[in-house]
């Protein structure tokens, strides 16, 4: 049996040359069913990700990661600091749930999910096969020498990247600030904005870099998931995967020859016409196995299949498939690996559901003022506290102030009687809290206080109250 010997491909990628320079990849123009698939998927995607942060369920953003101002939203659930261990729980669920799917499927969420794969094989490379036309093409434009027609593919081209990934900028700031304060920079004029234009603008400068030079190099250098895929997968994980039993036969690759019987020759199905390579976005050739650069795009399937059916001979030569269902030709099955992180996944999933659904709408805290000491005011002991209410709803508290359950004294807000707190925002202040000495126990006891808007109790809150030792 001939294998290919040629091992180079192990010490280099394919986006590197002998000298250590970039190595330019101009892909081929995909094409196929899977193709076709992968641009429904694709451009529902995209249409999810560009409407996300302009949705509302309840008032609250669809999704929204401010980072500065510690606000998340994950499908219309608000996150605020205080809520930072369920937010903690629900990314640690994404990340067993990608580990999970990883060791069952490969590197499909690259391929088919990805934003980067998203935008750059469904918006950038469609554009530039429009502009530059498809492989050929664009490698003779670029060993030409510069004139008015290259100038001109150039400049246009550049500038309708420039456009889209100043939209994508707008988009992904929508997702750190919030839609309403981009829509409302939108209104004013970005002099009235100038820190979020700012901002804006380094987005744009960062996919503009990204997806008009660095490209499949954020896959193969920048991406820490494509290094844990060599971690994750095993010889039973579906990837997109050569079968070299029936590509090689007994005498390797061959070249089609007329009326030749190839599997009288000893020859294998592969006819060595290196399409697979040409259509790869990473550059690699799939037939020397599983690689970190692959990202599972199917682009090689596609191409595959379209040359075995105009040779005759079967097609997924280049399929999904795991290493053992082609050398072994087991079926894919659940392993054990899998199990565990599937109940992992459980457990994580009902423990954050619960924490979820047992959380509050508003948070209060009601702290005694560091330093002070309790106070005679006539019969009664006195301690000043401070408080902070957090409402995480989306309707204003227009009426909020505090009543002491246990045990029987009164509460004095410096200020008004009642406050405000607005919507998905913070109100905080001062109070003195008097209770009469013979329903104290002791130099500590512990105090129950009601926080209501109008007539409706909305957080209860316990906190310490000091007085003498001994009372008389």
């Amino acid at each position: 049996m001939s294998v290919q010997l040629d091992e180079d491909f192990r010490d280099r990628i394919a986006t590197i040359d002998d000298e250590g320079k970039r190595s330019w990849i101009y892909p081929k123009k995909p094409s196929g069913r899977l193709y076709n698939y992968r641009k429904v998927v694709s451009y529902f995607l995209l249409a999810f990700l560009v409407l996300a942060p302009f949705i509302k369920i309840n008032g609250n953003q669809f999704l929204m990661f401010n980072v500065l101002q510690r606000r998340f939203n994950i499908f219309g659930f608000p996150f605020w600091p205080q809520d930072f261990h369920l937010f903690v729980i629900s990314m640690i669920i994404g990340v067993v749930f990608v580990a999970l799917f990883t060791v069952a499927f490969g590197r499909l969420f690259c391929g088919w999910v990805c934003p980067q794969t998203i935008f750059l094989e469904m918006f950038f490379r469609r554009i530039e096969y429009w502009i530059d036309g498809d492989r050929n093409a664009q490698i003779k434009l670029a060993k030409m020498e510069w004139n008015a027609g290259k100038i001109k593919k150039r400049v246009f081209k550049w500038s309708i990247f420039f456009i889209i990934s100043f939209a994508i900028a707008n988009v992904f700031l929508a997702y750190l600030v919030g839609s309403e304060r981009v829509i409302q920079m939108v209104e004013d004029g970005p002099a009235n904005h100038l820190g979020n234009f700012i901002a804006l603008l380094i987005f744009t400068g960062v996919f503009y870099f990204v997806f008009a030079w660095f490209r499949e190099q954020v896959c193969i250098i920048a991406c820490p998931y494509g290094r844990l895929q060599g971690v994750l997968l095993d010889n039973k994980s579906i990837i997109v995967a050569y079968d070299h039993i029936r590509g090689e036969g007994e005498s390797g690759r061959g070249k089609v020859v007329k009326n030749e019987d190839r599997k009288a020759a000893g020859k294998g199905d592969c006819i060595d016409c290196k399409l697979c390579v040409a259509v790869c976005p990473t550059g690699i050739d799939i037939r020397n196995g599983t690689q970190l650069e692959c990202t599972n795009c199917t682009a090689c399937i596609d191409e595959c299949n379209s040359v075995m059916e105009k040779v005759g001979l079967p097609k997924n030569l280049i399929r999904y498939a795991s290493e053992d269902e082609i050398t072994k030709k087991q079926k894919f099955v659940f392993t054990a690996r899998m199990k565990g992180y599937v109940a992992v996944l459980a457990i994580l999933l009902s423990v954050f559901t619960g924490m979820l659904f047992l959380r509050n709408d508003v948070e209060a805290s009601v702290l005694r003022l560091p330093g002070q000491l309790y106070q005679h005011k006539g019969e009664n002991i006195s301690n000043v506290f401070t408080y902070k209410i957090v409402n995480k709803t989306t309707k204003e508290f227009d009426n909020v102030h505090f009543k002491l359950v246990k045990p029987h004294g009164t509460v004095k807000l410096v200020g008004n009687a009642t406050f405000k707190v607005p919507k998905e925002g913070m109100a905080q202040g001062t109070m003195f809290i008097e209770i009469n000495p013979a329903f104290l126990k002791g130099d500590k006891t512990k105090i129950t206080l009601e926080v209501y808007n109008g007539e409706r109790l909305i957080e209860t809150e316990t906190t310490n109250f000091l007085g003498p030792r001994t009372f008389n």
